[in-house]
């Protein structure tokens, strides 16, 4: 039996070094002036990650963005597949990872070791310095534990979800507390890219399974408030926020935090996308210049949903 969790596969290199994404920060979204320049943080999904035609794809057009950049990745697949493969059960409440203390094993193996290895290795491979982290590795970005939450269902009959309101401890699950702007830019400005990975720590010695989008809005707002130009990109396997969840050629060019009430209203917008938006006005508000919702195959190139304040 084949157990190789990576395709020995290696990315192949953009010519020149060069590729389509390449005038991304300049063209696309041009600087407003940030003291210290632009930067770049671009999350890109689980999904993604772990397709390795997808991953690499992806990678090519975030190491031809210019200028300093950051990513943030998630991995969540990967660590199910794994969790089953050592026997151990995987428990989501209406698609949120319970992490007991044999998951926050799983997912501190996966998410800090398997995966974000993974992506330095490749990023090495192209010439890149990249340096993976967590937010324990310099203490760059910190959570509390977060404590039981009562759910009430909104769908009876989806079987995860509780039949009636119910209180559910979610484990060691973290809610970010401070993202530490200085530190991220010691690395970035010593010429290193930071490869972060959805965990934190709460400073009294546990890690913490966190939630990747969140860590990206809180990356983006510390990084603004260091004096960063900042745009913040979440990529993942859709070409931005639907219109018609069926058709990819219902992208919203332009979401507001008017345009996301009456949407989330009607029920356009809806699930995992809800803390999508909602994580990307919160950055917005904070002083983030710009955050698209894109595809991963579209980094650095025109597409995708705008996420504004007005």
């Amino acid at each position: 039996m084949d157990t190789r969790i990576w395709s020995d596969t290696p990315l192949n290199p953009p010519e020149g070094g060069k590729g389509l994404a390449q005038s991304f920060s300049n063209e696309l979204f041009p600087p407003s002036g940030g003291q210290r320049g632009v930067l770049t943080i671009v999350k890109v999904g689980g999904a993604v990650v772990e397709d390795e035609a997808q991953l690499s794809a992806f990678l090519i057009d975030f190491i031809a963005i210019q200028g300093p950049k950051v990513l943030v990745h998630g991995g969540g697949r990967r660590a199910t597949k794994v969790a089953e493969r050592l026997g151990i059960e995987t428990k989501m409440v209406e698609g949120r990872r319970i992490t007991d203390a044999e998951m926050l094993e799983v997912v501190t193996m996966v998410y800090g070791g398997l995966v974000n290895k993974h992506i330095v290795a490749s990023l090495q491979a192209h010439g890149v310095d990249a340096i993976g982290l967590t937010g324990a590795d310099a203490d760059i970005i910190r959570s509390a534990k977060r404590p039981p939450v009562t759910l009430t269902p909104t769908s009876p009959t989806t079987p995860t979800i509780p039949t009636s309101p119910t209180t559910i401890d979610f484990g060691f699950v973290g809610d970010v507390q401070q993202a530490n702007g200085s530190k991220i830019a010691h690395f970035i400005e010593g010429g290193l890219v930071p490869v972060i990975a959805p965990l934190t720590h709460d400073g009294q010695g546990s890690m913490l399974n966190t939630n990747a989008d969140t860590m990206a809005q809180e990356t983006a707002k510390a990084m603004a408030a260091e004096g960063f130009d900042v745009t913040l990109v979440y990529a993942f396997e859709k070409p931005g926020v639907l219109a018609r969840p069926d058709d990819d050629s219902s992208v919203i060019s332009t979401i507001t935090a008017q345009d996301f009430q009456r949407l989330k209203a009607g029920g356009t917008i809806s699930g995992g996308m809800l803390p999508k938006i909602e994580n990307a006005l919160a950055a917005i508000e904070a002083g983030v210049s710009r955050v698209v919702i894109t595809s991963a195959q579209a980094v650095g190139k025109e597409g995708g949903t705008v996420i504004k304040k007005l």
